[in-house]
């Protein structure tokens, strides 16, 4: 590597020496000091390290700590077997953990955060692929000798790794923040479907805007859709997913019917239902938006009286309605059931029969939803410029 090589794309101003090559084995070295009265610490791809304590699993439930692995402040630990996945970070926390990781103690002053953002580059993951053992992705494991051998390249200047660590940390702490809010308005959404729809065998929501008394009717899905076989090839192509309902195809990253007919491919109005039979039981149903056509292994539902369809999107997602379109559909498996138009106008639900009442329903979860897709395009944005960050910011 040349010496105009060995400096990132991006810097900071008043740094200006080349970056140095370095064998990991001459920054780190393996730490066997052990506890067994410490904080348990876990070492995931996602989160880093973190306590125990704050996963969503027992940790360790009745095994001995006798041989746990002394972590503090400022070592690096990595997961022999996930490593090339990126189960790797520098820890804010002291504290111990499993034996089977391998703790990398600093043999020289450096900032262990700036080197817990190197050694997670996509560069350095297939550097560990590569120094793995094992016959195969899922017994690959990563011993410190060969994790000692491997080179990196890294900012010698101490003020530099820490101006690179409060960059990149700024935007994790952004990034968590959206995370946040977006994990506390799906939850808030969740809760709202719950009580603003009746409970089986209950006429009334637990939640219901002022100025609506009447009691709510139990209805037939087939007295207020009927089924659409309505054909075209000459309009946009829609997709249906869990995720995202109705949408077109060409905002997915999924190459879409390619060179095949759309003879067959069903019309599709704004207000339609439209639903994949094959997963209407996880939730593959919603309300169009669009004008458009689908696969014709699709259904399209399309209102019988006025109606905000909308609410009717969110009503038909509600779990208590997939558990009926599982125990109605048909098949030898859940992966091939399939819930025929017959079987879903059978279903029955409980439905505001006030148009208003329907309205403000979708109003008020559809400004959820609306929040909900800000996080998440904030979120994605942010994840793009660490990315981006990640690439230019080292060699």
């Amino acid at each position: 590597m040349t010496e105009q090589a060995k400096v990132p794309a991006i810097r900071f101003a008043g740094f200006t020496d080349p970056w140095e090559q370095r064998k990991l084995g001459e920054l780190f070295f393996e730490s066997n000091e052990r506890s067994s009265s410490m904080e348990i610490l876990s070492v995931s791809v996602a989160k880093g390290i973190y306590p125990a304590s704050e996963s969503d699993r027992d940790t360790n439930p009745g095994a001995s700590l006798v041989n746990y692995k002394v972590v503090h402040k400022g070592d690096v630990v990595y997961n022999s077997m996930r490593m090339w996945q990126g189960a790797v970070g520098s820890s804010d926390y002291d504290g111990i953990v499993s034996p089977a990781y391998v703790v990398a103690r600093p043999t020289i002053e450096l900032d262990s955060t700036c080197f817990g953002y190197l050694l997670k580059r996509p560069e350095m993951l297939y550097k560990y692929l590569c120094d793995s053992q094992g016959n195969s992705k899922d017994t690959q494991t990563l011993k410190y000798d060969r994790f000692a051998d491997i080179e990196a390249t890294m900012p010698a200047n101490l003020e530099e790794q820490r101006a690179i660590s409060a960059c990149l940390g700024s935007v994790d702490h952004l990034i968590t923040l959206h995370q946040r809010k977006y994990d506390k308005l799906v939850i808030l959404k969740k809760s709202m479907l719950e009580k603003m729809f009746p409970k089986d065998g209950e006429s009334v929501p637990e939640i219901r805007f002022a100025g609506f008394t009447d009691p709510w009717e139990q209805r037939k899905l087939g007295e207020l859709f009927f089924e659409s076989n309505e054909r075209s090839s000459s309009m946009e192509i829609l997709s249906v997913s869990v995720a995202k309902g109705i949408y077109p195809a060409s905002e997915s990253d999924r190459d879409t019917n390619p060179g095949a007919s759309l003879v067959n491919y069903k019309v599709v109005h704004k207000g339609d239902v439209v639903y994949n039979s094959m997963r209407m039981w996880q939730g593959a149903v919603g309300s169009s938006d669009y004008d458009g056509i689908v696969s014709p292994a699709y259904v399209v539902a399309r209102p019988t009286i006025e109606l905000d369809s909308t609410c009717f999107g969110y009503l038909l997602k509600r779990p208590e309605m997939l558990y009926k379109y599982l125990c109605d559909s048909q098949g030898n498996s859940k992966d091939t059931q399939t819930l025929k138009y017959d079987r879903f106008a059978d279903i029955e639900a409980t439905m505001p029969a006030n148009l208003e009442e329907q309205r403000a329903i979708s109003a008020c979860l559809g400004s959820v939803d609306h929040l909900i897709t800000l996080h998440q395009r904030k979120l994605e944005l942010l994840q793009n410029i660490k990315k981006s960050l990640l690439d230019k910011m080292f060699v």
